[in-house]
């Protein structure tokens, strides 16, 4: 079982080596949204994403956790996030 799954990870590679690695609008929208807008607006954006409610609860606590951080903060996490992106999308 061991070989196989290594075997399959080793032909994934040599046969998708050429993967495009863009990002959805959705994913840089929905990271944005999580630093900068109000929680209940937050919540109707997920909503888009017709996630459990139990995943929706956990997303809006850790952007409790967040909301606490200055602006300046928020800020600078964003703007490494968006370099993240780009880099991965080149």
């Amino acid at each position: 079982m061991k070989l196989s799954v290594c075997l399959l990870l080793v032909t994934l590679a040599l046969c998708c080596y050429q993967a495009n690695a863009e990002f959805c609008p959705a994913l840089v929208s929905e990271l944005l949204d999580f630093f900068f807008i109000s929680e209940p607006l937050f919540k109707l954006s997920l909503a888009k994403f017709d996630a459990p409610p139990e995943a929706v609860a956990a997303k809006l606590g850790v952007k409790g956790c967040t909301d606490q951080m200055s602006l300046q903060k928020r800020g600078l996490i964003a703007e490494v996030l968006v370099k993240i992106l780009k880099k991965c999308s080149v």
